[in-house]
């Protein structure tokens, strides 16, 4: 299935139904069809080839989701950034996937620009915003209104859709080549594990550059749902659009909902036309829990267990399981499309039931390679199994149980956080001879960002001294946000950071 065959079959089928609602501007099918087209004209205007890759740095927006059905229709491959990234890190990754057009927003105008000087293969920059194009090279709404309607490329298949960046254990995201074939097949399989009505307004609030909010709108737009955009998540301005467009699903991850329920706005909202959220990134606490279903009675919850790996979708916890309390902490059943086991870590020998070991995943959303990463790819994909890098186990009922977490990621509002990428930012500070990085309990964001620092002879360092130099670094959300001096890190007979023991230390 193309990234595009559902648009199409959309015009044939319903051109007058809105495809996505935006900042007060309703666009039908037929309507965003045409700018799709004449977008991708534009683009092959501006020098884009099969496989050039396209890039967009913004919020959310209807212009998002035109720049990637257009770059499938001109044949290209799309690469969302993470609007949260540092310029390095955004510079780092655009160089790699050599990447030849960059679209942003007003907000990331600027830079835009800077990243044009960075990236060598960027020709031009393209403004996707509400304001003035800021001298770039052409602005996409200028693309959809005078440029020639290119031909569907119709790629299928094996081609690729995009390059989606996750983090990495090494220190450095990696890109994950998704295929038309990965992300039409975990839509088509999330359908079948949980299906929705055309009639269910989805919301689009998480940011698209994340695969859990990408793979939504693509699994929506399936059965013709209608996409109601917000540029990010303002708990104020997403309870506001729910109850204008009458919003039946949302993803919402467990941060959002927490801040969304204790909102002192609340009450302003009747939020009574949701009929589900989505969530993932981490389980839901029963304190929230039972707050949503107090406030939003006739509520469906859906967990989500997944990876960028596998076009988001692995496991389902579905509503009727939110009534067990003993399931709440478990991540579900496999969906439809995927299949799991457990096995011993660093060998293929299968776990019995009850016993942990590492969760191993294949199906049709399976990733076709880490780009131009041959070694890292082989190395996560043995024997058709795709290895997570998280510990678990599975129950006689086949619900999956994650108990930890193999490649020490951290889950901070429903973003990944890898250890070894923080400590190497940590570590180039001056003061700073050793750090190790552990997740701890967060009750707005699930976990948070703590350090463990041993300082050099004579050093001092404080929390905020550490987060202005790491924000030069690092992503905001992957700064630690609390700090402990010690005089030694705890380590193994094979000088292995004892981990364990630093979180005991805190308990």
């Amino acid at each position: 299935m193309s990234l595009t065959r559902s648009l199409n079959r959309g015009v044939q089928q319903h051109p007058e139904r809105t495809y996505s609602v935006f900042a007060g501007r309703t666009l039908s099918y037929r309507e965003t069809r045409d700018r799709v087209a004449r977008i991708a004209g534009g683009f092959h205007a501006l020098g884009l080839e099969p496989e050039g890759r396209v890039a967009i740095l913004a919020l959310n927006s209807d212009a998002y989701l035109h720049t990637v059905l257009a770059t499938g229709w001109a044949d290209g491959i799309i690469v969302p950034v993470n609007t949260r990234w540092s310029v390095s890190e955004i510079a780092d990754s655009l160089t790699e996937v050599e990447a030849t057009l960059l679209v942003v927003d007003d907000v990331f105008a600027e830079m835009g620009a800077q990243l044009q000087q960075l990236v060598p293969s960027i020709v031009h920059v393209v403004h996707a915003g509400q304001g003035a194009n800021p001298a770039f090279s052409a602005s996409i709404e200028d693309l959809a209104t005078t440029s020639d309607a290119a031909p569907d490329a119709e790629r299928d298949g094996e081609q690729a859709v995009g390059i989606f960046y996750t983090g990495g254990t090494t220190g450095r995201s990696r890109g994950v080549v998704l295929s038309c074939r990965a992300l039409s097949g975990a839509a088509i399989g999330a359908l079948a594990t949980a299906p929705f009505n055309r009639e269910d307004a989805c919301l689009v609030t998480a940011p698209l550059f994340h695969l859990a909010q990408f793979s939504a709108w693509f699994t929506g737009t399936q059965v013709g749902a209608m996409q109601v955009i917000a540029a990010a998540f303002d708990p104020v301005e997403v309870m506001r659009i729910i109850d204008e467009y009458q919003v039946r699903r949302a993803v919402l991850v467990p941060t959002m909902l927490h801040v969304l329920l204790i909102h002192p706005e609340n009450s302003r909202f009747s939020l009574g036309s949701l009929t589900t959220v989505v969530y993932g990134g981490s389980s839901i606490s029963q304190a929230t829990l039972a707050m949503a279903k107090k406030r939003l009675p006739g509520v469906d919850f859906l967990q989500i267990y997944g990876m960028t790996e596998m076009a988001a979708t692995v496991t389902a916890l579905l509503p009727r399981d939110h009534d067990d309390e003993q399931l709440l902490t478990s991540a579900g059943r496999a969906a439809v499309h995927t299949e799991i086991k457990i096995v011993k870590p660093g060998t293929h020998s299968e776990q019995a039931i009850g016993e942990t070991g590492e969760v191993l995943v294949r199906g049709d959303g399976m990733m076709t390679e880490y780009w131009r990463r041959p070694d890292e790819t082989a190395e996560t994909v043995r024997g058709g199994w795709l290895h997570t890098g998280d510990a678990g186990f599975l129950d006689d009922a086949g619900y999956l149980y994650i108990v930890d977490r193999v490649k020490d990621m951290i889950v901070s509002g429903g973003e990944n956080v890898y250890s070894v990428e923080v400590e190497n930012a940590v570590t180039t500070h001056p003061a700073v001879l050793q750090c190790a990085v552990i997740g701890i309990p967060d009750e707005i964001w699930g976990e948070s960002v703590h350090a463990f620092v041993v300082l050099h002879d004579g050093a001092s360092l404080t929390i905020e001294d550490l987060d202005t130099h790491c924000r030069e670094h690092i992503a905001g959300y992957k700064v630690p946000r609390s700090l402990s001096i010690v005089d030694t890190l705890p380590v193994s007979g094979v000088g292995k950071i004892l981990k364990r023991e630093l979180r005991s230390s805190l308990s």
